[in-house]
């Protein structure tokens, strides 16, 4: 779609029509994402609980979020950090328990709050009782039929079946031992060795899943974030690769098209999206619009939005957008591409900028190469500048949250928190730093516990003022008590924001980029019009002015305003207005 049109005196050109602001709530919202372990711990014991999270429900309902995600609360060994699930149907003592897990589900819907869980589909825990049977049944056995054990190569076993290496660094297959104590077969894990990977061609496994959706469904749950959505099925016959696995990180080309990308075998096979018509018939089958949400590292977004046609899920994240770097051009490049990719399937776009996974985008964008990608900070790496970086993620926040779709905010980020990049390496607990042979740090720097009040132990965070990983003095400053009430905070902001994003139905809005007659502005500007509201972000290193207009008025921005003799508004760098046409 490419119309021109004009608002104002300000002329556009249309790539993305409106929706109705009525249409199901999974097209336009923004939904919060909650780290069980370090949001709020109400047991005392330094990690966060259910408890701790229904005690500040009233925060997010304030916030102005629609929805929130929870990751894993599952019973578990927590060898990766809750990833590795031992009982689908029970909560892990660490986080309370399923009585606590009701109040905080009616807790959120009295408060219009609606929730999604994570579901690890992809593997389970070593732990999980089928894994136990499967390893005592021994080769041949239906018990081993659910997973992906095979024979090793070579004259005795002792070579693994194939090539393939682990997201976590080291090899992806690992041998057992047989009872007798001779070396056995080899069991598939993707991830860490403690998570081995579910066969999907076995009719058991398809409807055990299609059960534990429906045990949480009729719990009350709103929908279900599906990890590793793209990793279910492998190729057939495990062929060796080349290539080295990891979540792929999206890309555009210059022209503005997306990568090409090459997934390899272990990913994106066509034969997910069988799974995941079945999913969406079993939600069909409950009233309130549930939701399917897929973490698919996918490119090219063509393939990607093969996750959201009609009959499979609802909403996928794009990690493309996540992964464009601090640049005028590839936003708007990027943000063109997805929406014109989602419009064929007539699916929302379901922008995000943080997550448990990666470093928070306040910290990636004060790096010298601002939006790059580390796999984690550590003390002897490059140190992003905080308050750069926090200027430029202000700037970006608004920037997404003025496109149509749906949005996903990341905990902490309505503080502004940066990423902990000074922890100590002895604290580190996430598995890809020691199977990466001590390489990459990996996601605890975004993991750690939120400050909830400035001069309190633990930051207000456990009563007791314990935490499971330690945060950082300097979090003082961006504590919850320190902003809420505070103008020009970034916890105002994104409030501010939110209301107005809601107010404008923007969620459901259109995208009319605005066509500039200076050809040096698109190297610095993203400016674009969704239904009456004007967005102009300014990634250059001057200020800009924006247009001259008696029926433009500004309505946030995300950093101080200036006014030049003359009476025109100028934009300063890395800062994004939002202001009403009309």
């Amino acid at each position: 779609m490419s119309t021109n049109t004009t608002l104002g005196n300000i002329t556009t050109t249309l790539v993305h029509a409106a929706g109705s602001p009525s249409a199901e709530w999974w097209r336009h919202a923004v939904i919060y994402q909650v780290y069980p372990r370090s949001f709020a711990d109400a047991s005392g014991d330094g990690i966060g609980d259910l408890p701790g999270i229904t005690s500040k429900l009233d925060h997010l309902a304030r916030l102005g979020v629609d929805a929130i995600w929870l990751s894993p609360f599952y019973r578990s060994p927590q060898a990766d950090a809750g990833y590795d699930v031992a009982d689908y149907r029970d909560v892990d003592p660490l986080f309370g328990t399923l009585a606590d897990c009701d109040v905080l589900l009616e807790r959120a819907h009295r408060l219009g709050l609606r929730v999604i869980i994570d579901l690890v589909p992809n593997h389970t825990s070593d732990e999980h009782v089928w894994f136990r049977a499967a390893l005592a049944a021994g080769p041949g056995s239906p018990e081993r039929a659910r997973y992906l054990f095979r024979d090793g190569k070579g004259e005795h076993g002792e070579l693994a079946p194939n090539n393939w290496t682990s997201i976590f660094g080291g090899p992806a297959w690992t041998r057992t031992t047989d009872p007798d104590g001779r070396p056995g077969q080899w069991y598939l894990h993707l991830f860490d060795t403690r998570q081995p990977d579910l066969d999907w061609t076995n009719p058991e496994v398809r409807g055990e899943f299609e059960s534990i959706l429906r045990f949480w469904l009729d719990r009350g749950v709103d929908g279900f974030r599906i990890d590793v959505a793209h990793g279910l099925v492998k190729a057939p016959g495990l062929p060796d690769w080349d290539g080295e696995a990891s979540m792929i990180e999206g890309s555009l080309d210059d022209d503005g098209s997306t990568a090409t990308g090459d997934s390899g075998p272990m990913f994106d096979q066509d034969g997910v999206h069988d799974v995941y018509r079945a999913w969406h018939r079993v939600l069909a089958e409950y009233d309130g619009d549930r939701a399917l949400v897929a973490e698919a590292w996918v490119e090219p977004l063509a393939r990607l939005v093969r996750y959201v046609r009609s009959d499979e899920m609802h909403q996928a994240f794009n990690f493309s957008f996540l992964t464009t770097h601090w640049d005028a051009a590839a936003l708007r490049a990027v943000v063109t591409a997805s929406l014109a990719a989602s419009d064929e399937v007539g699916a929302p776009t379901t922008w995000v900028l943080s997550n448990h996974d990666v470093v928070r985008h306040t910290s990636r964008l004060g790096l010298a190469e601002p939006g790059s990608r580390p796999n984690g900070i550590g003390a002897v790496d490059e140190q992003p500048d905080e308050q750069l970086g926090l200027r430029r993620a202000r700037a970006a926040t608004l920037l997404m949250l003025a496109l149509p779709g749906s949005a996903y905010l990341y905990q902490g980020e309505e503080l502004g928190l940066p990423e902990h990049t000074a922890l100590d390496d002895d604290l580190r607990q996430d598995p890809a730093w020691w199977r990466s042979g001590y390489t990459e740090r990996g996601r605890d720097g975004c993991r750690v516990p939120l400050p909830w009040v400035a001069d309190a132990p633990g930051f207000g965070f456990s009563p007791t003022g314990a935490a499971w990983l330690p945060q950082p003095d300097s979090w003082a400053a961006y504590a919850l008590d320190a902003q809420r009430g505070t103008r020009g905070s970034t916890y105002e902001l994104y409030r501010e924001a939110l209301r107005l994003r809601r107010d404008f139905h923007l969620g459901s809005g259109s995208l009319c980029w605005v066509d500039g007659s200076d050809q040096d502005a698109t190297t610095r500007v993203v400016a674009f019009a969704n239904r009456d509201v004007y967005v102009v972000a300014n990634l250059g290193a001057e200020p800009i002015a924006l247009p001259r207009s008696d029926t433009l008025h500004v309505l946030l921005a995300s950093g101080e305003l200036t006014t030049s003799d003359d009476g025109t508004i100028l934009v300063p760098s890395d800062t994004t207005v939002w202001g009403r046409l009309g």
